[in-house]
């Protein structure tokens, strides 16, 4: 998508979300050491598989990192994927979350035009998506948001009104949802 406002203007290209069962959530323990982002990434280059997203950092424990790797399973199954990957002499476990069972957040940074016309709009859309302002200049607001994939969605859809001047989306990142109780039934009560 290619916004026109003003001559520093860049085009913007929006990450969609995947068409539901075309995509799979991997969460990839490997050793934090240099070149295994590298060898993971040449694996898929080489293979032809796609990936969507990918977010990689450290664990709780320093001798770990956690990839949250989001792969297009269209073309390829996710079994040969995870072979692939279990083969990588530096992962330690592979786990796939389910999408429909899955917390996905994604972290934008965003440099807006707001100039004073349209800055109390820019700042009220950022207060209904809880996002927060983090730089400001005389004609521009740089914003962050921490959201779900489908929300940033609609949130650069809805600042691309004002004009983008810069933005930067990580990947995704994913836990499963906790267990919840179950309900029991009461007892003593009949209808």
């Amino acid at each position: 998508m290619m916004v026109e406002r003003s001559s520093n203007l860049v085009p913007i290209g929006s990450i969609r979300t995947p068409v539901e069962g075309r995509h799979h959530i991997l969460s990839v323990l490997v050793e934090n050491r240099a070149g295994v982002l590298a060898r993971v990434a040449l694996l898929f280059s080489r293979r032809g598989f796609n990936i969507y997203s990918l977010a990689v950092a450290p664990t709780d424990d320093e001798r770990f990192s956690r990839l949250t790797i989001v792969v297009d399973v269209e073309t390829v199954p996710l079994e040969q994927i995870t072979k692939q990957l279990h083969k990588l002499i530096n992962v330690i476990k592979i786990t796939e979350i389910d999408p429909a069972d899955a917390l996905e957040y994604e972290c934008m940074l965003a440099t807006i035009n707001a100039e004073a016309g349209a800055r109390a709009k820019v700042m009220e859309l950022v207060e209904i998506f809880h996002g927060e302002i983090i730089d400001v200049s005389m004609d521009r607001l740089t914003v962050v948001f921490a959201l779900s994939p489908e929300k940033l969605d609609d949130v650069e859809a809805f600042l691309a009104e004002f004009g983008l001047i810069e933005l930067q989306r990580t990947g995704r990142i994913a836990l499963s949802k906790l267990p919840k109780p179950t309900r029991r039934p009461r007892k003593g009560r009949v209808s």
